[in-house]
């Protein structure tokens, strides 16, 4: 069994601009990051279950990049999003709103390629990336 890691933000923003940002393709080439040296040009979602996501990460000098992508298992509209990646790891995605702010929080499995601490920091500051792209919306 694979370990299982935990991600969260809180956004200050209403849930309905959060999980458009969250979902949204135009919106996710926008966030999707871990640093500042990679970028996500481009995305797809088909927002349901049974459906399907591909987004391209890509390092901006173009020296590596991949493809990332699943089929959603669970999709309760403003609550929770959960899918399987193509690689077959579970990722589970709670939206919470709560005076007026919203608690992401992701939970995924450990691939077996990168250290745990790496996988943790990697998501976490795409998370971050989120949290800032989003609050910085108008």
């Amino acid at each position: 069994m694979k370990p299982k890691l935990k991600v969260h933000v809180t956004v200050g923003k209403p849930l309905g601009v959060v999980w458009d940002v969250w979902t949204n393709p135009e919106h996710i080439t926008k966030w999707n990051a871990a640093s500042e040296d990679w970028h996500t040009p481009t995305a797809s979602n088909d927002l349901r279950t049974g459906g399907g996501f591909t987004f391209r990460m890509e390092a901006k000098d173009g020296s590596m990049g991949f493809d990332m992508g699943g089929v959603y298992t669970k999709v309760i509209d403003q609550e929770q999003i959960s899918y399987i990646m193509a690689d077959g790891r579970s990722v589970n995605v709670w939206f919470k709103e709560e005076n007026g702010q919203v608690e992401v929080t992701e939970i995924f499995e450990a691939e077996d390629q990168n250290p745990i601490e790496m996988q943790q920091a990697g998501w976490q500051s795409i998370m971050d990336n989120f949290k800032k792209y989003t609050e910085s919306l108008k």
